[in-house]
């Protein structure tokens, strides 16, 4: 029966004659990437945010507040990367949450999580480079007093390396990244030698405020607003599994990679948050645009080490913009092969690189970012789109655990669905916490969510792929249920 249902599935993704065709043409490089390169691509997705973003949640929360929010979503993002791990291990497909989403909740989960992934994985870069562009200008870089010329530079030659070779890209990554990290550390180290305690909470306490007082200026409430902002040491770095289709032994590296890579950006996290706030206070990186400098100087004239991690963030600027351009290419590669997306998308090139893919969320990054200019707002569309993905992921661990107890696990969650329902319930904490700090980018990706599902609804779900990896082991599992029932 397995058998029989294999092949009507194949027949109804239209693609029965030349299956084999269809998936050469869309073929990536196996093997290219070890769990050294993929804990690089974890720690690449996210060392940005350690730069900066996070500091305005002191103005949301104050350093007790911001505190607390950072801790619930470390645990969040804890929780749900041990939750991945065994998913990945599972379905180890290039669809990473849309698949396993694809498998726990049907078509309409799998879209859900997969637009929802590439709202953030679309906006993200493009509001990096906006960064990227602020940061060229401020350190007088090649004379430059427009941003677009950088913006342009960046998509096309970082798109460039990709579509060079998956391989060459991750390791391109790896460099950079380390740069940003070896940065980081040694910032820690000359920030702490001025640490001082008192400054942690010199942000003046709003009395009207629920629940006020010198660690929480701006009372209880705070610490909800501050979620979007804990998010930023962490956001991107559940985007590894992306890369299952081009790792050696998936089943085995994805895990490892995952864990590794939540454990840098933990310690990351901690060293950064404390040196930052105690060398000066809390008050005077609050608003500030490059944090880690305004720690290190102050009021003050620049410093050999100031400048030289003024500097460094620009690296660790590049290492998730290059990053999170090749998990949108991937998320898009798999929602196009399996026809949730025009098919055309997930065509790749002689190098195995899914190149309008890469192509063509590049081009619309650099016209929102040319257009625009904010990169905060695309941001925070970025982060809604990413609290939805968390929620939806986490619970198709939940369902899986329940619905197919006896499933094949490589790796299994430690705590099992009590680890997945923490990372669930903070997930839904966090999406609603993203109205609290920016109304405007919220509706504005519930804007663009509505018209994707109009098209799914009025098209895409009924010219899906069945021979792509995510339909066919979703046709595999109904045919093993339907032989259990017999």
């Amino acid at each position: 029966m397995v058998d029989d249902i294999q092949a009507r599935t194949k027949q109804s993704g239209g693609a029965s004659a030349g299956a084999e065709d269809y998936l050469e043409k869309r073929a990536l490089r196996r093997g290219s990437a070890g769990w050294l390169l993929l804990t690089g691509l974890g720690v690449a997705y996210v060392v940005s945010g350690d730069f900066s973003g996070w500091n305005f949640g002191l103005a949301e929360a104050g350093f007790g507040g911001l505190a607390i929010a950072a801790a619930l979503m470390g645990l969040m993002y804890t929780c749900m990367v041990f939750s991945l791990a065994e998913l990945s291990s599972i379905l180890p497909a290039a669809g990473g949450g849309y698949g396993f989403a694809r498998r726990a909740l049907g078509t309409w989960g799998g879209f859900l999580t997969g637009t929802a992934i590439l709202i953030e994985y679309v906006l993200a870069p493009a509001a990096i480079v906006i960064f990227i562009g602020d940061y060229v200008e401020s350190l007088n870089l090649f004379g430059l007093t427009s941003s677009w010329p950088v913006y342009l530079a960046c998509f096309v030659v970082f798109i460039g390396i990709h579509l060079w070779g998956v391989g060459e890209a991750l390791r391109f990554s790896f460099v950079v990244t380390g740069i940003a990290v070896a940065a980081l550390l040694i910032f820690a180290v000359g920030a702490f030698t001025e640490f001082d305690a008192g400054g942690l909470n010199d942000i003046p306490v709003d009395h009207d405020a629920l629940g006020a007082n010198s660690w929480l200026p701006f009372g209880l409430l705070g610490i909800w607003s501050a979620f979007p902002f804990g998010m930023w040491f962490f956001l991107g770095v559940e985007g590894v599994p992306l890369a299952a289709e081009e790792t050696k032994d998936p089943a085995r590296t994805l895990p490892k990679a995952m864990s590794l890579s939540i454990g840098v950006l933990l310690l990351l996290a901690v060293l950064t948050f404390l040196a930052a706030t105690g060398a000066h206070g809390s008050n005077a990186v609050q608003e500030a645009g490059n944090p880690l400098v305004t720690a290190l100087q102050g009021d003050g004239e620049p410093t050999p080490l100031s400048r030289f991690v003024n500097y460094a963030g620009l690296a660790g600027l590049v290492a998730s913009f290059f990053s999170l351009i090749y998990a949108g290419s991937r998320q898009l590669f798999a929602l196009s092969r399996a026809g949730y997306l025009p098919r055309f998308l997930s065509l790749t090139s002689r190098r195995k690189a899914p190149y309008l893919g890469l192509l063509v969320p590049g081009a619309l990054g650099f016209a929102l970012a040319a257009w625009s200019g904010d990169g905060a707002r695309m941001l925070n569309i970025a982060v809604f789109g990413a609290t939805i993905s968390y929620a939806l992921m986490s619970l198709s661990h939940i369902v899986l655990r329940r619905r197919e107890p006896d499933l094949a696990r490589p790796y299994r969650t430690p705590g099992g669905i009590a680890t997945s329902s923490v990372a669930f319930v903070l997930a839904c904490s966090a999406l609603a916490a993203t109205f609290l700090v920016d109304k405007q980018a919220a509706f504005i990706a519930l804007g663009v969510y509505a018209v994707a599902l109009a098209y799914f609804a009025l098209y895409s779900r009924h010219h899906l792929v069945a021979n792509a990896p995510e339909e066919e082991f979703a046709a595999l599992a109904a045919a093993e249920a339907e032989l259990d029932r017999d």
